[in-house]
């Protein structure tokens, strides 16, 4: 039995052969031939020649075949075409799941069920999404309220997960008005601290003079200790003097007493 059928734009060749009995191909008697499913499709090579093209020879692949281009089973296709031949009252009574996938292959509303799957699922990635971008924000909010400390302002009004709805907006605000103090606290800040550097040059240079003062009144001092130990020693300084002088005028006699001395033993030795 052969069925050429044309499909959703393919053509479509079905040969079944069913179970029989055949001669035996040597000896006497027959055999059992086991039923069989050729699944061809007509296709249209690249120089315009058509052929059948085999694509199946098994049941199961077949009908699968068949089942993924007419879009329903044999049950669901029975169900349909043949309504008209007292087969509606099954469909009538058939109970809502049956009905329901039938009605759904029919009409392809499986799209809108993964439409429905789709937008389930991308609605919990955007909540996932969300909650995440929350915590950050958070995170971030709170590191900028450790950062600016007690002096700001700004920081005792800081977002809070409870304003989840307008989070992202409050947080900006809050950052920004945040960053307007703290500028404005740089600015005073910086002012204060050029004000303490040149009070730092002014007590640096008056520290100079005091220390050049006091060195200068320890030099003075030590001089005045060493005066006054040389005038304490000026006797002692003069008797030392006339001494060394005398001394250098002995010295200047030392050859003549030589002489002296010499002329004496030769004048005792004649």
């Amino acid at each position: 039995m052969t069925l050429d059928v044309t499909i959703a734009g393919r053509r479509l060749l079905i040969t079944r052969t069913p179970q029989q009995l055949r001669p035996k191909k040597s000896g006497e008697g027959t055999t059992t031939q086991k039923a069989e499913t050729h699944l061809s499709e007509w296709t249209v090579d690249d120089e315009g020649h058509g052929h059948w093209r085999p694509s199946s020879t098994s049941h199961q692949e077949a009908a699968t075949e068949v089942i993924r281009v007419l879009g329903m089973s044999r049950e669901q296709f029975c169900q349909v075409v043949l309504l008209p031949q007292n087969k509606f009252s099954e469909f009538l009574y058939a109970n809502a799941v049956d009905r329901g996938e039938l009605l759904g292959k029919l009409f392809h509303t499986h799209r809108f069920a993964f439409i429905e799957t789709w937008l389930t699922k991308h609605s919990q990635a955007t909540e996932k999404e969300r909650d995440t971008a929350q915590g950050e924000v958070l995170r971030l909010v709170e590191h900028l309220h450790q950062a600016a400390g007690p002096d700001l302002k700004p920081q005792d009004n800081k977002p809070t997960a409870e304003q989840a709805a307008n989070l992202t907006d409050d947080a900006r605000t809050w950052a920004a008005a945040l960053h307007t103090a703290s500028e404005e606290h740089h600015e005073q800040a910086a002012v204060v601290a050029g004000a303490a550097v040149a009070d730092l040059g002014a007590q640096q240079e008056r520290e100079r003079i005091v220390r050049e003062t006091a060195r200068q009144q320890t030099a003075h001092q030590a001089a005045q200790r060493a005066y006054d130990l040389l005038q304490e020693q000026l006797p002692r300084q003069e008797e030392l003097r006339a001494r060394r002088e005398r001394a250098q005028r002995a010295q200047r006699l030392t050859p003549d007493l030589r002489a002296l001395a010499t002329a004496r033993a030769a004048h005792t030795r004649a």
